[in-house]
This record gives C-alpha cells, sequence and structure tokens, in this order.
C-alpha cells in the first residue's frame, strides 16, 4: 500500500480534498478507519465538501459520522460546497444523521 511506502496521509489536493475525505463521501469505512489509525487529520479541509465529516454527513453514513466525531471532527466546521455539516446532513442524509449533529451542538 502506499502508505507502507511512505505516502503522505494528510496529502491534500483535487475534488476530494484529501484521502479521508474521499473515503468519507464514497461511503467506504474500511478506509476512513485505516487512514485515521494512520493518523489522517480529522479536521483536514479543502476540496468541494471541505471535510470528511460534511462528507460522511451529506451521504448519510452513520457510523463514519459516529467515527469522525469520535476522534474529534469539528462538527461547526465552514466552508466548502455544502457551507457546513448540519447543512450537508439536511441536504443529503438521512434524519438520523441530523440529531446525530445536533446532539453533538451542531
Amino acid at each position: 500500500m502506499l502508505l507502507e511506502k511512505g505516502a503522505d496521509v494528510n496529502a491534500e489536493g483535487g475534488v476530494y480534498g484529501s484521502a479521508l475525505q474521499a473515503a468519507a463521501l464514497e461511503d467506504n469505512e474500511e478506509v476512513v478507519k485505516m487512514l485515521l489509525k494512520k493518523g489522517a487529520d480529522v479536521n483536514a479541509q479543502g476540496g468541494l465538501v471541505n471535510s470528511a465529516l460534511q462528507a460522511a454527513a451529506y451521504k448519510g453514513d452513520k457510523e463514519i459520522v459516529e467515527m469522525l466525531l469520535e476522534k474529534g471532527a469539528d462538527v461547526n466546521a465552514q466552508g466548502g460546497l455544502l457551507s457546513n455539516t448540519l447543512q450537508a446532513a439536511a441536504l443529503g442524509s438521512e434524519d438520523e444523521v441530523v440529531k446525530i449533529l445536533l446532539e453533538k451542538g451542531a
């Protein structure tokens, strides 16, 4: 794997912003877990959706949302096409994710 060969887990750029954001947007829970274990910045910003938490909230992936929040993701981060995490969740996901975010202070 690229990370084993020295690739930067927090490299940024492109539409997704970072590998963690791409994995969250693609609902890939196993890759999200692996990247977090390797030290991915849970609050990295960039790309269209601005953060991994916004991506997971938009997709309605409760497990990834909870995983990112447990690792310290900023529930109120601003930016990107979807503006903030709560708006991303309201636009694209089910009510349960919105409730989780509100409980965490969004």
